[in-house]
């Protein structure tokens, strides 16, 4: 896939952010903690890490099933697993579009733009819980109240977060409940802002609506939500362990904020494998536990590290059995914009 600007505009943040985090620590130390820390927390750290894609792919299943049925899980997991690894090696979140096409490799029943809506879905469940957990790890005795990361507490952060994103929640719960009228809206919108590009707007609406259909059946917006949790509260406890094999002294709750934290950090353009965004967030917000920068650049170098390698390898495997290629995904995203 070719470099537009707004990967290139991502490249160079990730390597000033990069330059940010790393250009204070000195990495003798870095190696010190490094080596001095338990392999076998971190292979159970890798371990959990990883099964958090199983998960998601579990999740899919009943956000798909009010468009296309209950779909076998094979198809899924692989397809969620190329997304991954696209995510991780191609810049701009194209893996976003390689999990849905993907999928609709394997199932030819499955919609690409259904497919592709129903991601967005998926995130906002990731949002909605993320956040509340961050918030929620707030209320823990040992959390630092007075704690500031770049100026602002840590607190007014989340709680920022938490109302954004329950706005977001709000659109999308018109859209799957009263559709016709954000049609409507929209035609009239964008008809006196942009008439030519009102159908390819309706279009996407359209397809988001088929996406949100699992909001309109309450049982299974519960199901989407139990594993958004379950896959949440997998990968805090990864961050955990990999906090245990340093020997860091921060709590269990401290896992779930810094993981909402490092989940706004990488909604930033970044590099693929949102390199430098992550290490910054971890470090930011293991600082406000009074970690050192050195332990915590090394959790955020190692766990990043640890994390990225399974599951790209993984998605590279399924990549190549599928017989996919790279210009493939070229065209998917002209469906998304058509």
């Amino acid at each position: 896939m070719k470099l537009d600007w707004r990967a290139l505009l991502g490249i160079a943040l990730s390597i000033l952010l990069l330059w940010y985090t790393l250009g204070d620590v000195d990495f003798h130390e870095v190696w010190g903690v490094l080596s001095s820390s338990s392999v076998t927390l971190w292979i159970a750290c890798t371990v959990t890490a990883t099964a958090i894609f199983p998960l998601r792919a579990r999740r899919w299943q009943a956000l798909l099933a009010p468009s296309v049925g209950r779909l076998p899980l094979g198809p899924l997991w692989r397809a969620t697993a190329i997304g991954m690894m696209v995510n991780n090696v191609v810049p701009a979140r194209a893996g976003e579009l390689a999990r849905a096409f993907a999928l609709t490799r394997e199932r030819s029943e499955v919609r690409f733009s259904g497919a592709f809506a129903s991601l967005a879905v998926d995130r906002l469940f990731d949002g909605v819980v993320v956040l509340a957990m961050m918030v929620a790890a707030t209320f823990d005795p040992r959390f630092p109240v007075d704690g500031r990361i770049f100026g602002a507490t840590a607190w007014s952060i989340a709680a920022t977060m938490s109302l954004a994103l329950g706005a977001v929640f709000v659109a999308l719960a018109l859209l799957a409940y009263a559709p016709a009228w954000c049609f409507g809206v929209s035609d009239r919108l964008v008809g006196a802002l942009a008439p030519k590009l009102a159908p390819k707007v309706r279009g996407l609406l359209e397809g988001f609506a088929a996406g949100v259909g699992v909001l309109r059946q309450p049982r299974l917006a519960l199901e989407v939500l139990w594993w958004a949790i379950l896959h949440w509260v997998c990968n805090a406890l990864a961050f955990y362990l990999g906090f245990l094999a340093l020997g860091l002294e921060a709590p269990l709750s401290a896992a779930f904020f810094v993981q909402g934290l490092i989940a706004i950090g990488v909604a930033i353009p970044s590099s693929p494998g949102f390199f430098g965004p992550f290490e910054l967030a971890g470090k930011a917000g293991l600082a406000l536990y009074a970690v050192s920068d050195a332990s915590a650049v090394s959790w955020a170098i190692g766990f990043h590290l640890l994390s990225f390698v399974p599951i790209t390898v993984i998605g590279a495997w399924y990549f190549a059995r599928l017989d996919l290629h790279f210009r493939d995904l070229r065209g998917a995203s002209g469906e998304t914009s058509a």
